[in-house]
């Protein structure tokens, strides 16, 4: 361990027993943390930086977790060599972690500011009241708005980027010497993850504390981290300071993770991904000259196609439930007049925040949910009133691919299974074996293998959930399909690929897309055409270039700025 240094990894293994025999997670990791610094640990999921994270914090499951050879100094102690006592009196006082799903790592039962007191209370000598009010005070630094009444609220009673502040408060409590947040803006809005970030480097600046900051998008490093370590298969393969990383990168792999992310001043025809940059047993490949080549994308050219999607004014509002009795005393518009016009075979981008509405007009479109007013035209036909029966055999030409893989798939179900469902509700494909058949064929399609067919959901990644997602969205052969944030929760990598994939299906089927996303960087690569969206309302549309070029709109020029731009933030020299 360096003198300098808070957190002093070395040489650590972490191996887990599975049904499959021993796996190893972390292979000879070392690493370390100075005092007052940010370290990036960058890599996709399952490169083992969670599993390094909580090796640290003394969290691995036992006895199925097992660290057989390694060392973890922090501030001079061995925390593989403290008991149970010792590493609780640590946990939370001196080593707090921010877990990457605030819903799930706050309690619904208990009011946000008694769960910042109670972490106060078990580390510090002070009254319910002091606790309490230091928790208030945090929520307010933390930039939680009106914090002494938010203080009361339950966790179901906030945003996405209020809980994860509040995560940020609790684990700030007590003023640790090293923070660890494990994916703490993966789930968030580009605007909101701006701001989060924004405040950890405050707070950390402030606290002079280290931090360990993991991520699987090196985009959001350059905003953040001093020095940056890219893990890769249980193994690091590259460790720099963050300009060097961005600047002279060596290793593929992380010339692969640069490369993949959609930016929005150039156009590729296609998205770099890491299998550009590196074979499968990590040795580097040279990228052809026609793999990087940019152009201008022909954004929403007429070529004569005709108009497939048509909404006019379209109204969907939720009644608001108040009084004794629980009446509808007011109505709340999600989608509040919204008109477009789509041609067959392009693509549609509608962005913005999380609650404008997006999401709810893309299910009104297929009517999952019924619109209040307006017009669905479809194919030169109107839509909005035809009666269930109709509807149900038009979704054969109209899918929807939803946004989380994981909770759209039945875990009961095989893939096989999950394929054929919807040729077995709509009475197509022939019989059992032609199904299979069709399945099988759109299983390979869409980059998995036959031999996966009788797999079930849990033993998939979440990009192959994604693609098998995408498969059942393909199944019946539709015209048109709605991608509601359907790559906003995977690894960039991932994202790449499922990206290229929606592109290259588009082409061959000739399919129009409506796709839902928060990121202007993902909305400019794949669509001809971009609606933003505030409040209910499309605020914003033009050929995607030009908003990326010329936005009109405030709220859009926002949206531009928060988009991570993959490049540090701060000098060199400021980070000596």
């Amino acid at each position: 361990m360096t003198s300098t240094s808070l957190l002093s990894v070395r040489n650590l293994v972490v191996e887990f027993q599975t049904g499959e025999g021993l796996v190893r997670a972390v292979n000879n990791v070392s690493f370390d943390i100075p005092a007052g610094k940010t370290i990036g640990i960058v890599g996709e999921s399952g490169s083992g930086k969670s599993v390094t994270s909580l090796a640290v914090m003394g969290l691995l499951q036992k006895p199925a977790a097992k660290i057989p050879q390694g060392e973890i100094f922090f501030n001079g102690v061995d925390l593989l060599k403290c008991n149970d006592n010792q590493m609780r009196d640590l946990r939370g006082n001196q080593i707090s972690m921010i877990f990457q799903e605030p819903m799930t790592s706050l309690n619904p039962v208990f009011k946000v500011g008694d769960q910042i007191a109670e972490a106060i209370r078990i580390h510090k000598n002070v009254s319910n009241r002091q606790a309490w009010d230091k928790a208030v005070h945090l929520m307010n630094l933390v930039g939680i708005p009106n914090p002494s009444a938010s203080a009361h609220k339950y966790p179901h009673e906030m945003s996405g980027g209020q809980k994860q502040r509040v995560m940020i408060a609790m684990a700030i409590s007590c003023d640790p010497k090293l923070l660890i947040a494990d994916e703490p803006t993966t789930a968030l809005d580009v605007t909101i993850q701006k701001q989060v970030l924004e405040l950890m480097h405050k707070i950390q600046q402030e606290l002079k504390m280290s931090m360990m900051f993991i991520t699987h998008d090196l985009g959001v490093i350059g905003d953040i981290a001093d020095d940056v370590v890219v893990m890769y298969r249980s193994n690091i393969v590259e460790k720099n300071n963050a300009n060097a990383i961005f600047t002279e990168a060596h290793h593929p792999y992380t010339k692969g993770l640069l490369a993949c992310r959609p930016k929005l001043g150039a156009n590729p025809k296609r998205l770099l991904t890491v299998s550009d940059f590196m074979t499968e047993d990590g040795k580097e490949k040279q990228v052809p000259a026609s793999r990087i080549e940019v152009y201008e994308k022909e954004n929403f050219i007429d070529h004569g196609q005709k108009v497939l999607l048509e909404v006019k004014n379209l109204v969907t509002q939720f009644p608001i439930k108040g009084g004794i009795f629980g009446r509808t005393v007011d109505h709340f518009k999600a989608v509040n007049n919204v008109s477009f016009k789509l041609k067959k075979g392009q693509t549609l981008g509608l962005v913005g925040e999380s609650g404008c509405g997006k999401t709810t007009l893309g299910r009104s479109i297929l009517r999952l949910v019924e619109p209040s007013a307006g017009n669905i035209i479809y194919d030169g036909k109107d839509i909005t009133n035809i009666g269930h029966e109709e509807m149900r055999l038009l979704r054969k030409k109209m899918q929807i691919i939803f946004q989380d893989p994981y909770s759209s798939l039945n875990p009961r179900m095989t893939v096989a299974d999950i394929l054929m469902e919807p040729l077995v509700i709509h009475n197509e494909g022939g019989n059992k074996n032609q199904r299979y058949n069709m399945a099988r064929e759109l299983l390979e399609k869409v980059g998995l293998n036959a031999s996966q067919m009788n797999r079930y959901p849990h033993e998939f990644s979440g990009g192959q959930r994604q693609r098998i997602c995408i498969a059942r969205a393909l199944m019946l052969r539709p015209e048109f399909v709605i991608c509601d944030e359907s790559v906003s929760a995977l690894d960039v990598s991932i994202q790449a690929q499922v990206l290229n994939l929606l592109l290259d299906l588009q082409s061959e089927f000739g399919l129009t897309y409506v796709f839902i996303s928060h990121d202007l960087s993902v909305v400019n690569f794949i669509a001809d055409e971009v609606g933003v969206m505030n409040a209910g309302q499309i605020i914003e549309m033009d050929k995607a270039s030009s908003i990326y070029k010329n936005a009109k709109e405030e709220y859009t020029r926002t949206l531009l700025s928060a988009i991570p731009k993959g490049e540090t933030k701060r000098s060199l020299a400021s980070l000596v």
